[in-house]
């Protein structure tokens, strides 16, 4: 049953685009049926851990089928997922506690109840909208996905790839990179006005991500509401958001820095609020264009039995050169997460990502937005309109020693809490991480993609992989697309 839906993925490759509440309608709109299908063979060498197997591929199969319908009022979409993993390495997840997990294989193989071929069909969306004569306000209930960050579209398309890259889904987003994504259950509310959005939304978080089965509900929840803004004729955006955070798996072992007989006795909810803002702007300057971005956030709230207080801020900026001069985008940014410098005290210090998807900053997943500090630089060009080049370097610190390293993007299933820690063993030196990407959209439909980095760990890295401290991944990926916009 699994080759057989491999080999449907191979062959059909199909992906559809997403009935926003926000689309503008089509009076007595068809229903539109749409598929996807993402394929990507992965191929990692963790960290060396000895007796485990830190080198090995696997292969992603993501099916997605649905229909959808808009008409002057109403809309409403249903989809179906079906999620599988060939070949996931079976002596990936090294005994030693530290050492944990090599990569993303061993996640899906232990996430699926150790099983190398998991697989598994569920409803990925099912909600009904309903919309005001001329968009001034919309709403829709059920079954979506949700993306924080991304409540108007732009016109602009510099400012449009900085919204979708480098703000949305830093805190809540589909997990896209994953091979069973994200799903909430909830309502999602807007009122529109031609360069604003108010944006509200409530909702409970389904299962999937890393394990196959997406259809039961977890015990988190999240409230978000937004203002966002467009400025200068387009050339600038801003918003304030505030997001409130639930987890009442009170089962589950928390991830943090205190010892351990302290967190097992913890069995206290987590609830944190999260207010922040950002602001994005693309300035003409010279035949070119200057990008400008920051965003901050703090949090408060209770972190079990401790009090929660983080914080997170990035500054960004780069140049676009004009088409004339063949040269190409180049940025540069900074990123802090705070993190706890006490595991003997009562306060949990360490920003916290939510439901992020967290491969959009780091590319390379083997870390994410907690306790870390991280400058870059980044190369984009597109030497013809079907291929986007994109080459990044990573200098990674860890905001405090006395924290962990963090990895992953938050709750998934019931089991775990979603996000991993390894220790720091009092060291902040954290890694060094370069990569390079190739987006060929081959037709309307075809796209290929292409990855590989490669990360040089330091002396966090070292103290518990002291083997060899290096690691690679690349994948390629093929995406064939029908009966909608790409997603």
């Amino acid at each position: 049953m699994i080759r057989k839906s491999c080999l449907i993925a191979l062959m059909l490759c199909v992906l559809p685009g997403m009935a926003k509440a926000t689309e503008k309608p089509k009076s007595d709109e068809k229903v539109q049926w749409t598929a996807y299908d993402r394929t990507r063979l992965d191929a990692w060498q963790w960290f060396a851990a000895p007796g485990t197997t830190e080198t090995y591929g696997y292969l992603e199969s993501l099916l997605r089928l649905g229909a959808r319908q808009q008409t002057r009022h109403w809309s409403w979409q249903a989809e179906l997922t079906q999620a599988a993993i060939l070949d996931a390495p079976t002596t990936a997840v090294a005994p030693v506690l530290a050492e944990g997990q090599l990569g993303l294989g061993a996640t899906y193989y232990a996430s699926n109840g150790n099983n190398a071929y998991p697989a598994a069909a569920f409803f990925k969306q099912g909600w009904l909208g309903y919309a005001s004569d001329k968009r001034r306000w919309s709403a829709r209930l059920g079954r979506f996905e949700f993306f924080e960050g991304q409540e108007m579209q732009q016109s602009n398309s510099e400012l449009a790839w900085l919204q979708t890259n480098r703000v949305a889904q830093r805190l809540i987003g589909n997990f896209g990179f994953s091979n069973a994504q994200r799903s909430v259950d909830g309502v999602e509310a807007h009122a529109d006005g031609h360069d604003w959005d108010v944006t509200a939304a409530a909702a409970r978080v389904d299962q999937g991500v890393f394990n196959m089965n997406g259809n039961p509900e977890l015990n988190v929840d999240f409230q978000y509401a937004a203002l966002t803004r467009r400025e200068a004729r387009g050339h600038l955006l801003w918003r304030t958001f505030a997001i409130g955070y639930h987890d009442g798996r009170t089962g589950i072992l928390k991830t943090d820095n205190r010892p351990l007989p302290v967190r097992t006795v913890d069995h206290g909810n987590i609830r944190i609020g999260t207010y922040g803002g950002n602001v994005v702007a693309v300035i003409p300057a010279g035949s070119g264009t200057v990008d400008l971005m920051a965003w901050a956030a703090v949090q408060n709230g209770q972190w079990g039995a401790e009090t929660h207080r983080g914080n997170g801020a990035a500054v960004e900026g780069g140049y676009h050169f004009g088409p004339g001069t063949k040269l190409p985008w180049m940025r540069g940014g900074w990123w802090r997460g705070s993190g706890d410098s006490n595991p003997n005290d009562t306060t949990h210090g360490t920003f916290f990502q939510i439901l992020p998807t967290p491969r959009v900053y780091a590319r390379l997943p083997f870390y994410n937005l907690m306790n870390s500090t991280d400058s870059f630089a980044q190369v984009m060009e597109k030497p013809v309109s079907k291929l986007a080049l994109r080459a990044d370097v990573h200098w990674l610190q860890l905001t405090s020693a006395q924290d962990l390293w963090y990895l992953s993007g938050g709750a998934f299933d019931n089991k775990v809490f979603g996000y991993v820690g390894r220790p720091a063993n009092g060291k902040s030196s954290f890694a060094t991480m370069a990569d390079v990407s190739a987006d060929w959209q081959a037709t309307r439909s075809l796209a290929l993609n292409f990855y590989y980095a490669n990360a040089m760990g330091k002396s966090v890295i070292g103290s518990i992989y002291p083997t060899d401290k290096n690691m690679q991944f690349g994948y390629v990926e093929l995406v064939y697309a029908w009966g909608g916009g790409k997603r």
